[in-house]
């Protein structure tokens, strides 16, 4: 074991979360340290807590009753908050677990940020923003949840719908539809951190840029997309140069330069007078060529430092040089 591996309080919120996942739970937590402390707070007496207790026992998680003074949650929520504030102060903890989808919890995961722990928070894909952010990391149940039948580790390549209470291995979903599901902002959000970690070559390490992710969105998770590390999903988009140095991977943009200065020779062969292109002319002169891009717009909607400005002119979209690349 490790000896400086972290100590770590897993406190769960019975009302707002599901026995089914916490074993699945307890193991993504063995990934960030030791969970020192196990405890899971509600109103016992409850007949919706019952099935609560074939759980408690074999993971040796104990047990907190907080009656329902009042209608509502907010009690179970107190106690669990004073239980995390008692265990903040006594010093002897690297973080916490907060296993809820109850935004209520906020205040309480800035706060224990704030005395320089990590916090972790388990919750539903629909959990509010305002607690996925407060977070140094979220992680959805979701995709902690496997299918029993999980036929796709037997065949890679069985297309398979993706539901909320499975998740699908990495290699089991096809480029294609990994592009598809990645959403703009954050493709954005990856392609920005290769560019804010990179070195004066365009290289940037795998694992600034996972940190660097991780901060700005506490809630991104690669088995969204089918993959169980950031490595899988890099390759899988297919628009970064990758290399290796020893166990440690770096990847830049796909042919920066080549792309910026092909893109600037597309729109002068098809501008007007006051230097506008039609984007899809350009898109069309790239095309020509052999770059690997997935998506043509996108990439020059990427492209950063003001060398491309763009125009809509009803439907159709302008583009021009606004600064020549060196």
């Amino acid at each position: 074991m490790d000896v400086h591996a972290k100590k770590l309080a897993v406190l769960i919120d019975a009302d707002n979360s599901s026995k089914n996942s916490i074993s699945l739970i307890l193991e993504e937590v063995a990934k960030y340290g030791i969970a020192s402390v196990k405890r899971v707070y509600g109103d016992w007496s409850s007949d919706a807590l019952k099935s609560w207790r074939e759980v408690l026992l074999p993971h040796a998680i104990t047990p907190v009753q907080q009656f329902a003074y009042t209608t509502g949650k907010d009690a179970t929520d107190m106690i669990l908050i004073i239980d995390a504030m008692d265990l903040l102060y006594s010093g002897a903890l690297d973080g916490f677990c907060i296993v809820s989808s109850d935004s209520d919890f906020t205040p309480l995961a800035s706060r224990i940020r704030e005395s320089g722990l990590m916090v972790y928070g388990f919750g539903r894909k629909k959990t509010p923003e305002p607690f996925k952010k407060a977070c140094d990391k979220f992680i959805s149940v979701e995709n902690l949840t496997v299918d029993e039948k999980d036929e796709l580790k037997q065949n890679p390549f069985l297309k398979k719908e993706v539901d909320s209470k499975e998740v699908v291995k990495a290699g089991s979903v096809e480029k294609e539809e990994i592009k598809q599901q990645i959403d703009k902002a954050t493709l954005n959000l990856i392609y920005k951190a290769v560019k804010d970690n990179s070195d004066d070559s365009g290289w940037a390490y795998l694992g600034a840029i996972g940190t660097y992710i991780s901060a700005v969105k506490p809630d991104f998770d690669t088995r969204n997309y089918g993959y169980d590390k950031l490595s899988g999903l890099v390759k899988a988009l297919g628009v970064f140069e990758i290399k290796m140095q020893g166990s440690q991977m770096y990847l830049r943009k796909s042919s920066f330069s080549t792309f910026i200065r092909l893109v600037q020779k597309a729109i002068n062969q098809s501008a007007d007078k006051n230097n506008w292109a039609n984007i899809q002319d350009v898109i069309n002169f790239l095309k020509q060529s052999d770059l690997n891009v997935r998506n043509y717009e996108e990439a020059l909607d990427s492209i950063h430092n003001g060398w491309i400005e763009s125009k809509q002119v009803g439907d159709t979209k302008f583009i021009r040089v606004n600064k020549v690349m060196p």
